[in-house]
This record gives C-alpha cells, sequence and structure tokens, in this order.
C-alpha cells in the first residue's frame, strides 16, 4: 500500500526482463518504482517528479547511464543515485562515481544486496534532508 512516506524510485534499464524482475523485488519491500529505458524518459520522468532514489544502468539505446547521471546532476544534486550494471571493471564504477552517483552495483546480484544498499541510500537522503529541515 502506498502512503506519503512510501520511498519512491526511477528506475531506467533497457532490458524489459531485468526491468520487470528489479521491480517487482523493490516492490515485494514496499517501494514505488517507476520505470523507463531510455536517457530520453529518464530525464522526462525525473525532472516532472520527485524520487528518493535514481536506478540506473550504465548502457541505455539512446546512450550512457553515465550521460544519464550527468544530466540528472544538472537539476537535481542531493537525490542518491545507484548504478546497477554489468560493467563490472573498476573503471565503470570510478566513471559512474565522478558523473555524480553514489554507489554502484554490479548486476547479477542478489536481490536481498540490492535492496539493502537501496533502503541505506534513501534513509541516509532522507536522515540529511530531515536534519536539514528541522
Amino acid at each position: 500500500m502506498k502512503t506519503p512516506n512510501t520511498p519512491r524510485v526511477l528506475y531506467i534499464e533497457d532490458h524489459e526482463d531485468t526491468r520487470e524482475l528489479v521491480t517487482l523485488v523493490l516492490e515485494q519491500r514496499s517501494y514505488e518504482v517507476v520505470t523507463g529505458s531510455t536517457i530520453e524518459n529518464g530525464l522526462a520522468l525525473a525532472g516532472s517528479q520527485q524520487f528518493d532514489l535514481y536506478l540506473l544502468d550504465s548502457w541505455l539505446p539512446d546512450g550512457s547511464g553515465l550521460e544519464l547521471c550527468r544530466r540528472i546532476r544538472d537539476f537535481d544534486k542531493a537525490t542518491p543515485i545507484l548504478f546497477y550494471s554489468a560493467a563490472a571493471y573498476e573503471i565503470d564504477k570510478a566513471q559512474a562515481i565522478n558523473s555524480g552517483a553514489q554507489a554502484y552495483l554490479i548486476k547479477p546480484s542478489q536481490p536481498s544486496e540490492l535492496c539493502t544498499l537501496v533502503a541505506s541510500l534513501i534513509e541516509s537522503h532522507r536522515g540529511r534532508y530531515h536534519r536539514l529541515a528541522v
């Protein structure tokens, strides 16, 4: 059941099967998941709605997840970004962090590992935001 405090995740992934599986896993843990498959619709969704986390793939049909990350950071400096990608080299991780992401998880991974990292990033961000607002 969605409430005003239900964490919202924007998940941009071009492979439909992966997108559906990850969405199911996160929804079972009470996240609201909005999905897209391209940089273009990722930017449109990120620019028009509030999210608690952006979950991005590295390879998208219209460009790189790194480009999407940088472009999101142009208008949203605070919301955590987590890359969930099969790109497994250290350089891939470093480029993601340098583009503005907070974390990088190589897929496939255990659903519990993904959910733990998602929860940690959202909790940390909400805690920071709450302390600033008080």
